[in-house]
């Protein structure tokens, strides 16, 4: 494990697990080190889906079978998840390449021509860049066509959060996800256009995290609003903030646990097959040979006033 850390922040970080986060905790007004992630238990640190957060490259969320369709042709890919479904990308289940270390950043690579059975019929490599500044942490991602011909793709990543930080068995937080279209989902995946945001899902306004189940993909966040996670019987908060590429949200509040999740990605749920169904605004790019596309999301925190905290 690699560890990146200043007055505000500490990110552990797993070169050999995907590149995937370990912790992520800030420091509280009581000095001490708390987790604002999802904290990966010692037995799942080799566990990509048991991390923080993972990275999700070159694809997100799920592929419906494992059918990959582009053009005129379909490629079956390897149906690694439960559903029946190829999830989360080719890069997770693979060691990345640790290429810049400092005390408050890392750079990690992945070469799908490093590797034996990458599931994806191109070659890309992609880069990671895990870095603090004050206050902020920040990821950047980029991905690359290292194949002869253009490909569809995106990525993303899937951060945790903890409902309770100052006490992790509470559920304190307070949810403010302003995106104003959700998809229709089966079974996790888009069947079709983005229309309104179910009830149970509906967080465009901050209010407490509720506990109904919620799994959503969403998208049409104003510029101006970032996602917003308060804390207030810990006194923090987090403003998530992610470039224009990152134009899809899925939010996942998972029944009976002290956690959820809200991913900044750069598509649809089954993305692919949405595109080549001629959906609109499904978020997959495409990319030439040797071209590239990047983009960076950030977690700012910050201390919230007393008055606040105590409502």
């Amino acid at each position: 494990m690699l560890v990146i850390a200043n007055d505000h922040w500490q990110i552990g970080i797993l070169p050999g697990t995907g590149a995937s986060l370990a912790f992520g905790r800030i420091r509280l007004a009581d000095g001490g080190w708390h987790d604002v992630l999802r904290p990966t238990r010692t037995a799942g640190l080799e566990r990509y889906s048991q991390c923080s957060s993972y990275v999700l490259v070159p694809f997100c969320n799920r592929v419906r079978d494992g059918l990959l369709r582009f053009g005129d042709r379909t490629w079956q890919l390897r149906r690694n998840a439960r559903d029946g479904t190829a999830m989360h990308g080719a890069a997770h289940e693979f060691p990345w390449e640790v290429v810049e270390q400092s005390d408050t950043a890392v750079t990690l690579a992945f070469r799908s021509a490093d590797v034996v059975g990458a599931n994806f019929p191109w070659g890309f490599s992609a880069q990671v860049t895990y870095a603090l500044d004050g206050t902020r942490f920040s990821v950047r991602t980029e991905l690359a066509n290292s194949s002869a011909e253009a490909f569809p793709a995106g990525f993303g990543h899937h951060p945790y959060f903890q409902r309770g930080v100052l006490d992790p068995e509470a559920s304190e937080v307070q949810v403010e996800v302003p995106c104003e279209l959700s998809y229709p989902l089966e079974r996790g995946m888009a069947v079709g256009s983005p229309g309104p945001v179910p009830a149970h899902a509906d967080y465009r306004r901050m209010r407490p995290l509720d506990r109904p189940f919620v799994d959503v993909c969403l998208t049409g966040q104003p510029a101006d609003r970032p996602v917003r996670l308060e804390w207030p019987a810990s006194g923090v908060a987090v403003s998530l903030r992610a470039d224009d590429v990152f134009s899809h949200t899925v939010f996942y509040v998972p029944r009976r646990k002290r956690y959820f999740a809200v991913e900044p990605v750069t598509h649809a749920n089954d993305g692919f097959n949405l595109m080549a169904a001629g959906v609109d605004g499904h978020g997959v790019f495409v990319l030439d040979p040797g071209e590239s596309r990047r983009g960076e999301f950030h977690l700012d925190v910050e201390v919230l006033a007393q008055e606040h905290s105590e409502r």
